[in-house]
């Protein structure tokens, strides 16, 4: 059976954007960024994984699905998300390709939630890990691929399920629309473009603006990225080709790429901070990450530096960020997410002119998209085949 087949996307009638966002819940998040991916435009869709595998340096389990205990590919639920038309059918042909005799069985957007009957007779489910799906699992469930990066949705699993089932997700393959969303968040703020877009708006020729821009040039300065995992690395490798000094820390080991000059655990966050020009919070939701970037830590940082946020929003304390900014130990904040989301409209960080903010969007574009679907089907491949699978999940961890 071949590997790849290319799959070229026929241009389509596609909902509105604002249409598709109004119906978005919280479970289905992350469904409604991948939809908003593919509202305009048309891309031929490979399917063969090996280049994004190589390139964002995806990682096999270390057990092969066959040597899971239970392993017998059945029957596989996969939630289908409506984009257009041509492209639903070509992602079925392939997954179906790679299923061979496992049967597949397909359900539509509602809620990112499955039907329970098809819940209780599926070995596998591609889709949205929630409470609800491993609630109404049967005991045979040994595989979930969750569409999401973020795995804060799948709660509830028992000690049956931690130690049956498989879980992987999209981790990294957001990471290089995720990294450039940060980098032009942080150029913006670096040379004050929000202040020049609203000028533009009033129709204003306001060079006068020319003297708020203080914060200097990239080159040479000091940036920290707090978790260096798959987007952290990313978004890292743009720093350092922008001439800035790079440092980092991951809860895992002290490794890192060469254009990361140092490497910290978890715990040397704040020492490292002293010195950072530009703080990123890439951070994965866990109980040690939650409310992390507290006053405490902003007193800490040096003075003046740009806060970056792209990982999860509870893991910053937004009362404590609106008072660094206010009082200057801040200099600006770039936030694709807020705790709670969405932000409120009596928060102060919506006013405030050193502040962008972009909805929980930083994955958005249809590199990202092509990427999920392409190691979603990769990964079905490997569990009918009983190979490592990709980018696995310890949900003890949350990562």
């Amino acid at each position: 059976m071949p590997r790849h087949t290319l799959y070229p996307t026929a241009s389509s009638n596609k909902p509105g954007r604002r249409g598709m966002t109004a119906a978005c819940t919280t479970a289905a998040r992350l469904l409604c960024i991948l939809l908003l991916c593919t509202a305009t435009g048309s891309v031929a869709y490979d399917f063969d994984p090996r280049p994004i595998i190589k390139d964002l340096a995806l990682r096999e389990s270390d057990t092969p699905m066959r040597e899971h205990p239970g392993w017998a590919p059945e029957k596989v639920a996969v939630l289908i998300m409506p984009f257009d038309a041509g492209l639903s059918e070509r992602y079925r042909a392939r997954l179906q390709q790679v299923a061979g005799d496992v049967e597949l069985v397909f359900t539509g957007f509602g809620g990112a939630q499955l039907d329970p009957a098809t819940l209780a007779e599926v070995d596998a489910v591609i889709g949205i890990c929630t409470p609800a799906l491993l609630q109404g699992a049967s005991e045979k469930l040994r595989w979930v691929h969750n569409y999401s990066v973020g795995m804060d949705l799948c709660t509830g699993a028992t000690q049956q399920q931690l130690d049956s089932i498989v879980f992987s997700n999209n981790q990294r393959l957001s990471g290089p629309a995720i990294a450039e969303h940060t980098i032009a968040m942080l150029l913006s703020l670096s040379r004050n473009l929000p202040a020049y877009h609203k000028a533009q708006q009033e129709k204003r020729w306001a060079q006068q603006l020319m003297r708020e821009v203080t914060f200097g040039e990239l080159t040479g300065k000091t940036m920290l990225v707090v978790g260096l995992g798959g987007i952290g690395t990313e978004i890292a490798r743009r720093a350092h080709g922008l001439g800035m000094r790079v440092v980092a820390t991951r809860n895992s080991s002290r490794s890192g790429p060469d254009f990361v000059e140092y490497v910290g655990l978890a715990d040397e966050m704040d020492t490292l901070a002293k010195t950072a020009d530009v703080v990123v919070n890439a951070l994965p939701l866990t109980p040690a990450t939650t409310g992390l970037f507290d006053q405490d830590f902003f007193d800490t940082v040096k003075h003046g530096a740009i806060f970056l946020s792209v990982g999860r929003g509870q893991s910053t304390v937004s009362s404590d960020l609106v008072a660094a900014l206010e009082s200057g130990q801040i200099y600006a904040a770039g936030l694709d997410v807020t705790d709670p989301e969405p932000l409120p409209a009596d928060s102060p960080l919506w006013s405030m002119d050193n502040v962008i903010i972009t909805p929980h969007v930083s994955s958005a574009g249809r590199d990202s998209f092509r990427r999920s679907l392409v190691i979603a089907a990769e990964n079905l491949r490997r569990y009918v085949a009983g190979e490592p699978m990709l980018n696995t999940v310890d949900l003890r961890r949350g990562y």
